[in-house]
């Protein structure tokens, strides 16, 4: 059962070094999503919580975040300078239906032309295209659709309380049409799991398919509060592989000890991205969908899809 909390936000923006954003924001501090690799878990320990439980269970509401984001905006010292939205919770997750906080952030964000990113695995992030489009016509909106796997079994198990990765990517496809800044954030790319190119290869292919112009890979990277519960998940689903995570991840980040699995990781996603661009018309004059029972709607990419180098991953502070 799901606990909700409304809070008081003292203030709603949040500083951030080291990263391409000076700002972040998070309308609500936990996530019933409950992906088991999720780097924020750890967050709500510094509230007396517990990470591996109270996660998904117990969920802040900053009831107040827009009407504070209006403060903050509204200050003579602010720059318009990009603020980044669900850096450390899904700003689409279930309750954002009831509370739309979101939407009022986005709203508010259109009224003072700041630009604005916002990454989520929520489909319902499609409900508020009309206030992306306006975003991004008084400033600048980017979407970033985060996805693991294709393979429903392992989606299951490692975000059990996540959209099917193929709602995700229409999804995508929609804000596309209409002409929003929209990709994906393939991450992380999980060792002995996803880091293989029977798994990466079809992703890349169906994010092209479904209007991306852009995929941002980031590998699997464990703080101490994930590890722990990442290492029970690996446990009770695939004990085998508990050996290399060991050997990988002595501390929070592997992509030396991990060269040949992350190198083979990234030839795929440079292959891929080359190849569907090879295959791809630069420009098209309008989105193209299929309409078709077997397929979902697929989108023409007005340009080059932009693969990004592979990554291995960036904390990110709560807000």
């Amino acid at each position: 059962m799901v606990r909700y909390e409304e809070v008081q936000a003292r203030g709603v923006l949040n500083p951030v070094r080291g990263m391409g954003f000076r700002w972040s924001l998070n309308p609500y501090r936990g996530c019933t999503h409950g992906c088991h690799y999720c780097f924020a878990r750890r967050y709500h320990s510094y509230l007396d919580l517990n990470p591996d439980r109270s996660f998904e269970s117990v969920i802040f509401v900053k009831v107040n975040a827009p009407a504070v984001l209006r403060e903050e905006l509204a200050r003579p010292s602010w720059r318009r300078e990009l603020v980044a939205i669900g850096t450390a919770t899904d700003p689409y997750q279930p309750v954002e239906g009831r509370y739309r906080l979101t939407r009022g952030i986005l709203e508010i964000l259109a009224e003072f032309r700041t630009p604005a990113s916002l990454v989520t695995k929520g489909t319902m992030v499609v409900r508020d295209r009309d206030v992306l489009a306006e975003l991004g016509r008084r400033a600048s909106a980017t979407v970033s659709i985060s996805l693991t796997t294709l393979d429903r079994d392992l989606w299951r198990r490692l975000e059990p309380g996540t959209p099917p990765p193929e709602q995700r990517l229409r999804a995508m496809g929609e804000l596309a049409r209409v002409g929003i800044r929209a990709g994906v954030l393939l991450a992380p790319i999980v060792p002995g799991l996803t880091a293989t190119p029977r798994h990466l290869a079809p992703l890349l292919r169906a994010a092209a398919d479904h209007g991306a112009r852009f995929v941002v890979p980031n590998l699997l990277y464990l703080k101490p509060g994930v590890k722990e519960h990442f290492e029970a998940f690996l446990a009770a689903e695939a004990p085998d592989l508990l050996p290399l995570y060991r050997r990988l991840y002595p501390g929070a980040y592997a992509p030396r000890a991990y060269g040949g699995g992350r190198a083979g990781a990234a030839r795929t996603l440079a292959d891929e991205g080359a190849a569907l661009n090879a295959d791809s018309p630069r420009e098209a004059s309008a989105p193209r969908y299929t309409r078709s029972a077997a397929r979902p709607p697929v989108a023409c990419r007005a340009g080059p899809l932009r693969v990004s180098r592979l990554s291995a991953g960036a904390p990110l502070k709560p807000g």
